[in-house]
């Protein structure tokens, strides 16, 4: 599967995909303050519901500007964005998790948490990028014709289907 035509293309979709991240990134954070420090609730349900909102807002710019989707199956393209997010989530909630136990102990601030959060949310891009980038909005290969005599044609017929069975 071909993913890009150049480095150029991978660059400027991270870039994109970075742009729409940090801007999720806001809203994480806003709403992890707001659970957080004027509801009051637990860390880590904080830090699920933030990220799980901002999975949302994330999918739609993603959709829209990063990854410019055309598919017509928005609900089927939105749960597999949601479930690599929620994979994400485990990632971003475990490793919020080990650096508050390893990282900065002797560090008493409230502002400790936020620099730890910072740290999940770059582990998580990476897998959020590439995630979404090879499964929600990869572009279906172009099928090449091919001849009546070549070898290959069951397989590519059983390809066709496969990808068919997963749009």
């Amino acid at each position: 599967m071909k993913l890009f035509t150049t480095i150029k293309d991978f660059v400027i979709k991270f870039l994109k995909f970075g742009v729409v991240g940090f801007t999720g990134m806001i809203v994480d954070y806003g709403f992890f303050y707001i659970f957080k420090e004027i509801v009051g609730l637990p860390v880590l349900v904080s830090n699920m519901i933030s990220f799980t909102l901002a999975a949302t807002f994330n999918y739609i710019l993603n959709r829209i500007w990063t990854f410019r989707s055309q598919n017509k199956k928005i609900g089927k393209e939105y749960l597999s964005f949601f479930l690599i997010s929620l994979i994400g989530l485990g990632i971003n909630t475990l490793t919020l998790f080990i650096c508050d136990k390893c990282l900065f102990t002797e560090w008493d601030s409230n502002l400790r948490i936020y620099v730890l959060k910072l740290i999940a949310i770059a582990v998580t891009t990476i897998w959020n990028f590439f995630g979404n980038l090879l499964f929600t909005f990869r572009t279906p290969k172009a099928e090449a014709p091919v001849s009546e005599a070549t070898t290959t044609e069951p397989i590519q017929e059983t390809q066709t289907e496969a990808q068919k069975e997963l749009e």
